[in-house]
């Protein structure tokens, strides 16, 4: 008998298959039950896994010495029947990176009520097949020799402002795709990158080839569900701002509704963590510092040196070299250092032709027509 998608997570619920193994309850999180799907609609709840504290704590898995605090401390106070919020050390945000999962948070619980995960589990079946992210980037490295090309279809950045006035994403989407990007990557964050998941929508339905990974800040399950009911190949996972536990979790939701999960590290501690979670077969690593935003391509060196490197080539983890890339020295050097793959945005999406650009960045033509 053939169980589909929605049947094996109404399964792994009933028979607690897929839950963090030893869920613990620190400070930092709670895990609650994944979806409960039965027969009847009426009988489907909803569940997250969801920050539970504010401060530092000392949260699973998390060891920066500042750790990216899932929600806003409050600090609410009442003078007779009016009420304040007061900004103080304490509940403003420490960094960008900090400051864009706080607003998630907020958007999230707006976005979770217009659209709960029953419904969105119905919308699965409609959405478009999934495509093989981690294969066509195997396919294009073996190809031409190179990194494989994740190219980004971004129209600003918190850090940069507005990147290109003249933006269409479809146009932007097939450029790409015809000068030899393997995949391509969409922001979805409204805020501070100016995208849409509405963008990632029409891409997917305009025809492109190429598998598409959901550039979000993901902090909740239901935002994988959505991503995958808009088209989406891959995902992204950001060790900084989630627990051990939710990227366990959120990996095994990846591979039960078929989607790659990129698992992103800044810095040594992150990369370690990652490699000790089972399941792990795609790691990016981003060249730029959380806190001061500034780029040193030298860490991807750094990150993949010595053991890290010995362990990520023995278990045939393919590895994304991700921030400060803008010229073919920079590709041969993180590709001398071990990557198979490069996420870039910036470099090309500033051009007049992004698309025309990949072929300036690589200092050869890696299109399909070569």
């Amino acid at each position: 008998m053939e169980v589909g998608a929605l049947g094996i997570i109404g399964a792994i619920v009933r028979f607690g298959i897929g839950a963090p193994p030893n869920c613990p309850q620190p400070r930092f999180l709670r895990c609650t039950t994944p979806p409960h799907m039965e027969e009847s609609a009426a009988a489907a709840s909803t569940s997250t896994v969801q920050s539970l504290d504010n401060g530092d704590g000392d949260g699973e898995g998390i060891q920066h010495p500042h750790p990216i605090r899932r929600r806003s401390p409050a600090a609410v106070h009442y003078v007779g029947p009016f009420q304040f919020r007061m900004e103080t050390p304490d509940n403003t945000p420490r960094n960008i990176l900090e400051k864009i999962v706080w607003d998630k948070d907020a958007q999230l619980s707006l976005m979770k009520e217009r659209k709960p995960l029953v419904v969105l589990h119905k919308l699965l079946p409609q959405a478009p097949p999934v495509r093989d992210f981690l294969g066509a980037l195997k396919e294009s490295c073996n190809r031409t020799g190179m990194p494989a090309l994740i190219a980004e279809v971004k129209k600003a950045s918190p850090s940069r402002g507005i990147l290109r006035e003249n933006f269409d994403p479809v146009a932007i989407a097939q450029s790409y795709e015809e000068n030899g990007a393997a995949c391509l990557s969409v922001l979805t964050d409204e805020k501070y990158f100016q995208g849409s998941f509405e963008n990632l929508h029409a891409i997917r339905s305009a025809g492109i080839k190429c598998p598409l990974l959901c550039k979000e800040f993901i902090i909740d399950a239901w935002q994988i569900y959505y991503a995958r009911s808009k088209g989406a190949d891959a995902i992204l996972l950001i060790a900084a701002i989630l627990p051990d536990s939710d990227i366990k979790y959120m990996i095994k939701i990846c591979k039960i509704l078929g989607l790659a999960a990129l698992v992103e590290v800044h810095d040594e501690r992150e990369m370690d963590r990652v490699l000790a979670i089972d399941g792990v077969n795609l790691i990016g690593i981003n060249n730029r510092n959380l806190e001061t935003f500034e780029v040193d391509i030298s860490n991807t060196k750094r990150l993949l040196e010595g053991e890290r490197g010995r362990i990520i080539a023995e278990r045939d983890i393919l590895v994304v070299g991700e921030s400060g890339l803008f010229t073919p020295e920079d590709i041969a050097f993180v590709q001398n250092s071990g990557v198979k793959a490069v996420l870039v945005g910036e470099s090309l999406i500033k051009q007049e032709d992004p698309g025309k650009a990949i072929a300036g960045l690589f200092g050869k033509d890696i299109s399909l027509r070569t």
